[in-house]
């Protein structure tokens, strides 16, 4: 065997290929070129982005790895996304991009040149197997690759083979905290092409969330109802964009209670709630972030209007807090203040004083949002939750009381009805604004379009 050969990445139960078909494989074959003109989509931004990390480090070689891939089953990997901060800055996003690496070299006395080390497209020449033998990169196995020259078109940025990349000294943002917060923290502020990108996600999620309670009838009747819910919404976001950009939760009655429930194997009941968190990733990998929690009859009974408004009042409060140069944290105290004190007026405490109310809302009433569900999170504190709003950023705004079924402190009434209402809203000059508003949020506004989309759906 020859040392190509070795390295390809086969299997034990692959046919063997003889030198005949060697030969025959390496010829006639049609050039495919990429069109000349193609571009990532994030190619005129992108060099502002290099540049601001180059004047963080002046002088010290970076490294910033796209990730690895992670085999799956014995067979096939795992779908691959790469890593936030190489997709922000080459634009590159496609499952292509695993084991490549972005390295800023430092150039001049202050400044860098970035260089992208990746595996080219293999070439169909005689001798080279790996286009149609190897299972992981082989081109008729996981597609096409650009060579070299068709890189550095899509992306503005000298490209280089991996396999010249060595091991030289240098900052790796797999493994150095400093550079890992940079690289956050300079995505904090989003630019209006990132903006942009989001509210092409918050509109495809709200198609997603369309075409959910237009298929609620099926789900009903489907024994795993949850899971119906989730498939319809992941038939969306993979219509449209790259996917989901994280689990989706679709959680039924007590289900609803588990904040981050994901097994999604319920059978829904037509007298509870859903709670339906979930976002559509677009191609360029910024994704939304939506919770919408809906009365499966299409109507709320009286004791799940009580709990809906008060989170709705909380959420109120707190996209009134948001506006530049008030602190990250202002929004949830606002929120939290009218939940502690609702639940002194239920009678479930005492009094709206201290933190006892976190017995029933639990977490954080929001967070950043953009190339991650949870973004920037490796910023210091200082920088995100102890700092304070700039025009650009992007966050949600998701207040929740999570009323569980077992819960003796509650009124039997209130026990496992879960409520939480999130929003994408984009920090602008004078406030906020709402980048998820066609999707309602009043308890009539949510009725009225519940009942719209399905009398659509039955017609």
């Amino acid at each position: 065997m020859s040392d190509a050969a070795a390295r390809l990445n086969t299997g034990s139960h692959d046919l063997p290929v003889s030198a005949e078909l060697s030969r025959f494989m390496a010829g006639n074959w049609a050039a495919t070129p990429l069109p000349a003109a193609a571009r990532v989509p994030s190619h005129a931004v992108t060099p502002a982005r290099r540049a601001r990390l180059s004047a963080r480090f002046p002088g010290e070689r970076l490294l910033i790895p796209a990730g690895e891939l992670m085999v799956r089953s014995n067979d096939a990997d795992f779908r691959f996304r790469p890593h936030s901060a190489y997709a922000w800055l080459t634009g590159l996003t496609g499952e292509d991009q695993a084991g490549h690496v972005l390295v800023l070299e430092p150039s001049g006395p202050s400044g860098h040149e970035a260089v992208l080390y990746l595996r080219p497209r293999s070439p169909r020449a005689d001798g080279n197997e790996e286009f149609f033998r190897d299972r992981r990169y082989g081109e008729f196995w996981v597609g096409r690759r650009p060579d070299l020259a068709e890189a550095e078109r899509l992306t503005g940025i000298r490209c280089a083979h991996l396999d010249t990349l060595g091991e030289p000294t240098a900052r790796n943002a797999a493994t150095d905290g400093e550079l890992a917060a940079a690289l956050s923290e300079l995505r904090l502020v989003k630019d209006a092409w990132e903006v942009d990108q989001l509210q092409l996600a918050v509109d495809h999620t709200t198609a997603g969330f369309e075409d959910v309670v237009r298929a609620l009838p099926q789900a009903l009747a489907h024994p795993r109802g949850e899971r119906w819910i989730e498939g319809v919404f992941g038939l969306r976001a993979r219509a449209e964009g790259n996917g989901t950009g994280y689990n989706t939760i679709a959680a039924s009655g007590a289900h609803a209670g588990v904040l981050h429930w994901i097994h999604n194997d319920g059978r829904l009941d037509r007298n509870e709630l859903l709670l339906l968190d979930a976002g559509v990733e677009t191609d360029t990998l910024y994704t939304a972030d939506i919770t919408r929690t809906l009365p499966l009859s299409g109507r709320f009974s009286p004791v799940q209007r009580q709990v809906y408004e008060l989170v709705l009042a909380a959420q109120e409060a707190g996209i009134a807090a948001l506006r530049p140069g008030a602190s990250f944290g202002d929004f949830h105290r606002a929120g939290m203040k009218v939940i502690a004190e609702g639940l002194a007026e239920w009678g479930v405490l005492k009094n709206a004083e201290g933190d006892l109310h976190r017995r029933y809302s639990l977490c954080s009433s929001g967070h950043m949002l953009g190339l991650d569900v949870h973004d920037c999170a490796k910023a210091r504190a200082e920088t995100y939750l102890e700092g304070v709003l700039e025009e650009g950023q992007v966050l949600t705004v998701e207040p929740g009381l999570y009323l569980q079924p077992d819960d003796e402190t509650l009124p039997a009434e209130l026990r496992g009805v879960s409520v939480r209402i999130e929003d994408d809203l984009v920090i602008t000059a004078d406030g906020a604004r709402l980048m998820s508003g066609a999707l309602p949020r009043t308890v009539a506004g949510v009725e009225e379009w519940m009942g719209t989309l399905l009398d659509s759906a039955g017609s």
